[in-house]
């Protein structure tokens, strides 16, 4: 029997407490094991959905990391790690999912993981010997999943990240802002945002032609290529990288997921970073573009998330004149005015 199992998240009101207690239980082999809960952390407190459990079984420490998330992100997760990087030989570079139990009503699933410890990367101090396990690890995924028979189920599990994400986006920013009819001074916040807009949807038709010559051939995305979600991590075999948080995997070019994880990392460490993955495909008979083609396609790909992230705070304040709106919208205009080229074109990679 395992003490403490039902004082887990105990008074946070979180729904499917009891299914997740059941789940834990099984997992545990509470029924043959003895042992007790030692201590619960909240990983990510603004969302309370991602907790660190932490207990001793017949006198050894075991830690587990819970995440509760939405049915349909649950199953995109589930996916990746039983389907989709199995696919490819790569199960193990993936999230180390236990096991999973949905709340009763279908509001939320609980999904269990093993706790890898912390083994993120640093990008701000980064190791160049885990930088290339970890960018061994992404090239291989995006090399063997290109034009994989799967992809059309991760499409429709997944999303989109390709040329159509940015459409869309940049389009229904603009229909949500227009909708908005704010007083000034926020009628020129959204005015400007508007031109940028606009402008971006005048140049679609050549960044669909530079996504469609220099992006590469779809394949799957992480999605949310942050260096927090890359683990790098001693292994009595050697080091071994794992790729976690699949909330938005998707298909599209391998460049959105190389965009995001090069702009994690301080502008001078991005030319060697970016060397190594171009090394890694090449394995694979993939030849990158020069740094110029490469900028306008991370461009793209940023502005995309900019135009997406513009969409929600616009539709609140068009639908419910919600304040907070005002100020997340001046916000991604600051992202707008301090974006820079990723890779300055100029760089020199250090031999």
């Amino acid at each position: 029997m395992i003490e403490g199992l039902n004082t887990i998240l105990a008074g946070s009101e979180l729904p499917g407490l009891t299914e997740l207690r059941g789940l834990l239980q099984e997992l545990l082999r509470g029924d043959e094991s003895s042992g007790r809960l030692l201590e619960q952390q909240t990983l990510q407190p603004r969302e309370t959905r991602v907790f660190r459990l932490r207990f001793v079984i017949n006198g050894r420490t075991r830690n587990v990391i819970i995440k509760r998330l939405k049915p349909e992100i649950a199953r995109r997760n589930e996916l990746v790690a039983k389907r989709w990087l199995p696919a490819i030989g790569l199960g193990n570079g993936g999230v180390p999912l236990l096991g999973s139990v949905a709340e009763r009503t279908g509001r939320c699933v609980w999904h269990v993981y093993d706790d890898l410890g912390r083994h993120e990367l640093n990008p701000h101090a980064p190791n160049r010997e885990h930088i290339s396990v970890a960018v061994e690890l992404i090239a291989r995924m995006h090399t063997q999943f290109a034009e994989h028979a799967l992809l059309g189920e991760v499409r429709l599990n997944g999303g989109d990240l390709g040329i159509h994400f940015y459409e869309s986006n940049v389009r229904d920013a603009i229909y949500a802002l227009e909708a908005w009819r704010p007083a000034a001074p926020q009628k020129r916040l959204r005015d400007r945002l508007l031109e940028r807009l606009y402008n971006l949807r005048d140049h679609l038709p050549r960044r669909a032609h530079a996504m469609a010559t220099w992006g590469g051939p779809e394949t799957l995305l992480h999605g949310d290529l942050w260096a927090i979600n890359v683990f790098v991590i001693p292994t009595a075999s050697g080091l071994r990288a794992r790729l976690i948080d699949w909330d938005h995997a998707a298909v599209g070019s391998p460049t959105y997921d190389l965009s995001t994880f090069l702009l994690r990392f301080p502008s001078e460490h991005r030319a060697w970073v970016l060397e190594l993955y171009r090394q890694a495909v090449a394995e694979a008979g993939w030849r990158l573009p020069d740094e110029g083609d490469l900028n306008s396609l991370f461009e793209t790909h940023e502005y995309a998330r900019f135009a997406n992230r513009i969409i929600w705070p616009a539709i609140a304040l068009a639908q419910d004149c919600a304040e907070w709106g005002i100020e997340a919208l001046a916000e991604i205009e600051q992202w707008f005015e301090e974006f820079e080229p990723v890779l300055p074109v100029t760089a020199v990679v250090p031999a």
